[in-house]
């Protein structure tokens, strides 16, 4: 049991970065709820809690929010606003 949290802890992303007792607490019982046929392999975990983000608890969702890059990735890009150009042809007099 204590090698499935150590998993799931491990989850999370950034990797390279500790995780915190909070995230362990958090995201266990998700990982175990949606995820147990995927223990104890983590990448498949991952995917799985990536995959199942919107059943994820409240408190371990926010684990799970995009890295900076990856939001500034997926931001739509917009063409800008063109300017119209005004006509400014002479009127004819009229007769």
């Amino acid at each position: 049991m204590i090698s499935s949290i150590a998993l799931v802890a491990l989850l999370l992303p950034g990797r390279s970065e500790a995780y915190t007792p909070d995230q362990q607490q958090a995201c266990t019982p998700d990982a175990f709820r949606l995820c147990s046929p995927e223990i104890p392999d983590v990448d498949r975990i991952t995917a799985c809690m990536i995959r199942n983000k919107a059943q994820l608890s409240p408190a371990c969702r926010v684990f799970f929010r995009p890295e900076p890059r990856e939001a500034s990735e997926r931001v739509e890009r917009r063409p800008a606003k063109r300017k119209v150009a005004k006509s400014h042809k002479a009127k004819k007099p009229a007769h």
